[in-house]
Parts: structure tokens; C-alpha cells; sequence
């Protein structure tokens, strides 16, 4: 989640996402937003599900949805599948859908930039009808900028953004090993690294390598990480 003043983002919303705001005492009526990275189950397969609990809360405010703008009917498509029809809802909902490159505001000092990453190519040859947009972002808010990769396929993902002065670099550990990014550390220098996707497999890799290198500023994710900028 990324807040700025009054606003709450929810950046992704996989098949726990309910639970988890649950766990944290989050209302759901208090997010403004949803940011979907790309469809893979684990970052939006959730979505519908937040959505009906909203309406559960009799949630009455707006709610907004940015995503790439080839992906919007598919999300419209997933709530009607679900039987959650917008013109029943008790609330609107906005589909803000975007184009990779530019500048989307969220709210008054807030917006992002996304721009396609390499996640998703090797599947094109599956279904070439199908729309494989899956970003990372950079957003800002009173001049500091938040970096966060969603998934990415190669280490070259690392650099979408290098050009930037970065004061919190969110990336996951999946799909890159730990040295590809303690190499981005190096040239970047981000503020502070914040390693995701962690897995029962990665973790005790990734405490170890955490251990043996001098940089003090990457730190693992857990539930309930707060980060301030």
C-alpha cells in the first residue's frame, strides 16, 4: 500500500489481499485506489473478492482501478464472471487504464510511471491474442520517488528506471538472483532496498547474503513493513 496524505493505493491485489488488510485492522472502505502490475493470480486473482467485500461494508466513496489500459476489459470481464456486476454496486467504480511511459496522477502530488518490463515474454508464443502488459513503476509524492518492480523476467529490469535518484527500491527475488541485485544496488544507490517474493526456498539464501555484504540499507519485506519517506 502506498499513502500519501489522504490517498491509499493498493498496489496488486492477489488471492490473500482480504485477509491480509484484515489481519492489519486496514478497511477496506479506507483504500481510494487499486494499481493492478499485470494478471498473474498472485497479483490481481484477489480482485473480485475486495471488491464484494467493499460492497459487503457498504462502501459508498469511488473506487479506481489503474491498469494497462489492454487489461481493462479483462478485469470488467473477471467481476462479471464472478457474478459482481458494476451496475449493482452500491458505490462507482473507475477504470483508469494507462499506456506504459506515461505520467498517470492518482491524486494532487501523487502519480506513477510504468514501464513494460520482460515478465511476460516467454508466454507470447502460447496465445499471441492475449495482451501480456506487465510493469514496473516509479512513483512520486513531494518530490521523493518509490520504485517497485511487480515481477520482472531478467536482471536488465533492474535498470527501467536508472536515470532516477530512487529513495526506496521495492523488487522481488524470484525471478533475479540476490547478485544481480547487489549489482543494481551498487550503480543505483538507491535510499533504501526493500526485497519481496520471498519464498520458504530464498529466505535463508537471502539472509545469508544480507549477512556477508556491507550494505546496510537493503532489508527483507514482511507483513506489516511501514516505510517512510
Amino acid at each position: 500500500m502506498i499513502s500519501d496524505l489522504k490517498y491509499n493505493l493498493l498496489v496488486d491485489a492477489g488471492d490473500s489481499v482480504s485477509r491480509a488488510l484484515l489481519s492489519r485492522s486496514i478497511s477496506y472502505n479506507s483504500i481510494n485506489g487499486i494499481l493492478i502490475s499485470h494478471l498473474h493470480p498472485d497479483h490481481y486473482s484477489g480482485f473480485a473478492a475486495l471488491v464484494l467485500q467493499m460492497k459487503l461494508n457498504d462502501r459508498k466513496e469511488p473506487l479506481f482501478i489503474f491498469v494497462h489500459h489492454t487489461l481493462v476489459k479483462t478485469l470488467k470481464d473477471f467481476l462479471a464472471a464472478s457474478y459482481i456486476f458494476i451496475e449493482r454496486m452500491d458505490f462507482p467504480l473507475h477504470f483508469k487504464g494507462f499506456n506504459f511511459e506515461s505520467e498517470i496522477l492518482i491524486a494532487p502530488g501523487l502519480t506513477f510511471i510504468s514501464r513494460k518490463n520482460t515478465h511476460l515474454d516467454e508466454y507470447q508464443r502460447y496465445n499471441p491474442s492475449l495482451s501480456y502488459a506487465c510493469g514496473s513503476f516509479l512513483f512520486k509524492s513531494a518530490n521523493k520517488k518509490v520504485f517497485y518492480s511487480g515481477d520482472i523476467g531478467s536482471p536488465d529490469d533492474l535498470y527501467l528506471f536508472k536515470d532516477d535518484d530512487i529513495d526506496i527500491y521495492i523488487t522481488e527475488a524470484s525471478h533475479v538472483n540476490f547478485s544481480s541485485i547487489l549489482s543494481m544496488s551498487k550503480a543505483l544507490k538507491p535510499g533504501k532496498i526493500v526485497i519481496t517474493h520471498l519464498s520458504d526456498e530464498n529466505i535463508p539464501l537471502i539472509k545469508e547474503n544480507l549477512m556477508n555484504t556491507e550494505n546496510d540499507s537493503m532489508i527483507m519485506a514482511e507483513d506489516g513493513l511501514i516505510l517512510g519517506v
